[in-house]
């Protein structure tokens, strides 16, 4: 009986899911309230440790990795780890018939082997200057939102000027707190980055669209850079003669493994949160938003989904493509369940309640936040439709059909077209039809023009019979006039008389440039009214746009004088961040609790060899078979993923996980179905950051990839 009790405490301990931990906190504003709980977790490392601008210190190791996913430096030569789909256009472009690392995977043998790649970048975060107190100071008394603009942005610019005047650094304003408080980020920005290995796409991205958003989660999302520097150090464009960087500080790896309960680390850089939205922010969203994407998408998908059941050529040729529709269309369906289910608006309005009672009880309170609420409800009201119809154009007219955001292409062209003969660039035009020939070609090798038809079709129809005729483009309306709203059959004149809709003609068309033959095009001519159109809801907008900012930032003033114990932290917005918690799993629905952690049994079990998302290698079956995992064994077991509460949203993809020593322990990639509140609403209970085990990336890399000269570089923890 005792061993027996002994055995289910252990067992409960295991399970137990953790509690997620709210806050994506700036480095450089720790508080001791943050220090304290996160010692009280686990953490070993100061303040200093984390953010200093005169010593090393974990910030230095963390880059902003293009344009929008994180990346982090792993060793004292430059070697750079992020996740493969963040990586995934750099390894795409090297991949050729005779060597396809996405389907093969790649890892560089020697230096001289590492692939250059010209436009990608990473940034260093050199430091951060607070200029709140500048900017606030010019602001007083301003109520008018277009002219407090005009100011914040003639100073920003300022600004940036001064703080990086003599230095090669780039510098970026931010506002944070809805516009209460404001910051420079300075960055150094090194060009010279290139691809050293990643894993096949049936690893890297194994279980592709289905996972997506999902746990549990067998996929290896990672692949590795080398950041380059010139001889003396210094960033510079690519040039064979440059040299590894030599890093201010570098993460350490450590292969202790994890455990249910470890405290956890994630340092990187968070795209875009609301979480101080309103009850009349998140009804727009459930009412008008997340409606229309849910069904205009699906509508696409369906036709998709089709198409791709013809063969496995039609679906290689629409895999990238549904994934891209897909990815925000299941985003909206859970978040849509997750408000419901964690009451978000309940919970909204009662602290919108508590907001007015404290306002009242003040005569100043009432002067300086009175209008607040009903400054961010009219503007919501007021736009409503206008958001409507624009979301509409955008998904339906803009996104829906290929051919015509294609068109679209051509517009910068046109304009140099358009020129009298002796004001036009010929470099210009040379220039601009070079690369639609390089877009074109990629375009053309998975267009199905039977298929973008009846994409076309369908949208057109749900948005002919949705929107008020009034925010309908004129294109579309007069066309609609003539032929008695017969939908099917504008499209198909469209598509039977553009030069987009046809490979031969297009290229004719870049062989020779004509003004004429774009002005005549019924495609060309009907994207350039969906263009306007739509700009045109946006400037109408615009104003709703400048009063729900100022609604917004008097709330968030305003809440944080309510709640002088809070602790708060700003919204995303692309600017480094750090959030703590722990390794642990979760309870999804009643009955059912989720481990922290899957295995490399569970990609067997997922093996689907007639689904390009599950097919194994037939290496990794045998490597799995005979069990040699060595010092990357979990007792006899390989992990594969884990998860913790850690706040994370888009732009954390390759962020590192890391212990309280701050050595790396995993790799972030995604969130889960149950925390698609998180943007808006933080959801405690079942929020959680996906997780690829660095131990199984090491195994990976050594055992299946034959990359060991990779793994011998780093620093090894056991």
């Amino acid at each position: 009986m005792k061993k027996h009790s002994i055995l289910l405490l252990m067992i409960a301990i295991f399970l137990k899911p953790a509690i997620a931990d709210e806050g994506m906190w700036l480095p450089f504003l720790l508080n001791q309230t943050n220090m304290d709980d996160m010692h009280q977790m686990g953490l070993k490392l100061t303040k200093k440790d984390i953010y200093d601008i005169n010593n090393s210190s974990l910030k230095d190791a963390i880059v902003i990795f293009g344009g929008g996913c994180t990346g982090e430096i792993i060793s004292d030569k430059g070697l750079l780890l992020t996740n493969m789909h963040c990586g995934y256009k750099q390894i795409q472009s090297h991949s050729t018939l005779d060597h396809d690392y996405l389907k093969n995977g790649f890892a560089a043998q020697k230096l001289e082997d590492e692939l250059p790649n010209i436009g990608l970048s990473v940034k260093f975060l050199i430091r951060v200057n607070d200029v709140s107190e500048e900017i606030n100071t010019k602001l007083g008394g301003i109520t008018n939102e277009s002219e407090r603009k005009k100011i914040i942005n003639t100073l920003s610019e300022e600004l940036i000027k001064s703080s990086t005047k003599g230095t090669n650094y780039e510098a970026v304003f931010k506002p944070y707190y809805g516009g209460n408080q404001f910051y420079i980020l300075i960055y150094e920005k090194y060009e010279d980055v290139r691809l050293v290995a990643n894993p096949p796409v049936s690893i890297g991205d194994f279980g592709s669209l289905t996972d997506n958003w999902m746990w549990p989660r067998h996929k290896a999302d990672f692949s590795i850079f080398r950041v380059y520097t010139s001889p003396d150090g210094k960033p510079a464009k690519y040039s064979p003669k440059n040299i590894p960087l030599k890093p201010k500080h570098y993460l350490p790896v450590s292969i202790k493994g994890v455990k249910s309960g470890d405290f956890a680390m994630i340092m990187g850089n968070p795209g875009s949160t609301t979480r101080y939205m309103t009850s009349f922010g998140i009804k727009e969203l459930m009412e008008v938003q997340n409606p229309n994407r849910i069904k205009i998408r699906g509508a696409k998908l369906e036709i998709m989904n089709k198409t791709m059941s013809i063969s496995p050529a039609h679906r290689i040729m629409y895999a990238a493509k549904y994934k891209g529709a897909s990815n925000y269309w299941k985003y909206s369906v859970a978040q849509m369940a997750g408000f419901k289910r964690d009451k978000v608006i309940e919970k909204q309005l009662d602290l919108e309640k508590q907001f007015i009672n404290w306002i009242s009880k003040n005569d100043l309170r009432l002067k300086d936040y009175g209008e607040t609420l009903n400054l961010i409800k009219e503007a919501y009201q007021k736009r409503r439709e206008t958001i409507h119809a624009s979301q509409y154009i955008s998904e339906s007219l803009i996104r829906g059909a290929e051919t015509i955001n294609f068109a679209r292409n051509t517009f910068e062209l046109q304009k140099e077209l358009s020129k009298n003969f002796f004001k036009r660039k010929k470099k210009r035009i040379q220039h601009l039809t070079k690369e639609l020939a390089k877009y074109g070609e990629k375009y053309y090798r998975d267009y199905d023009k039977n298929t973008d038809m009846k994409i076309a079709i369908a949208l057109f129809k749900m948005f002919n019979e949705d929107i008020n005729k009034q925010y309908h483009p004129e294109y579309l309306k007069k066309s609609l006039i003539l032929l008695n709203g017969d939908v099917s059959s504008f499209v198909k004149a469209l598509y039977a008389n553009s030069i987009f809709c046809n490979k031969e003609k297009f290229e004719d068309f870049i062989a020779k440039p004509s003004k004429k033959i774009l002005s005549e095009d019924p495609i060309f001519d009907l994207a350039i009214s969906i263009s306007k159109k739509y700009y045109e809801l946006y400037r109408k907008s615009k104003k709703y746009d400048e009063q729900l900012a100022k609604g917004q930032r008097l709330f968030i003033k305003g809440l944080m004088e309510m709640q002088p114990e809070r602790n708060f932290y700003p919204d995303a917005n692309f600017t480094m961040r750090l959030t703590y918690g722990q390794v642990g799993g979760y309870k999804p629905k009643d009955g059912i609790l989720y481990k922290h952690y899957t295995t490399l049994k569970g990609v067997m079990e997922k093996e689907d060899p007639n689904n390009y998302e599950f097919i194994v290698p037939e290496k990794l079956k045998s490597l799995y078979n005979t069990k040699d995992y060595g010092k990357y064994s979990y007792d006899n077991q390989m992990h594969v993923c884990f998860t913790t509460n850690n706040d994370i949203t888009g732009g954390n993809s390759g962020s590192p996980v890391m212990n309280g020593k701050g050595e790396l322990i995993g790799l972030a990639f995604d969130s889960n179905w149950e925390g698609m509140t998180g943007d808006i609403k933080f959801e405690t209970n079942m929020q959680k950051t996906v997780c690829t085990d660095i131990k199984y990336i090491l195994w990976l890399l050594e055992k299946f990839m034959g990359a060991e000269r990779i793994v011998n570089e780093l620093s090894i923890i056991e």
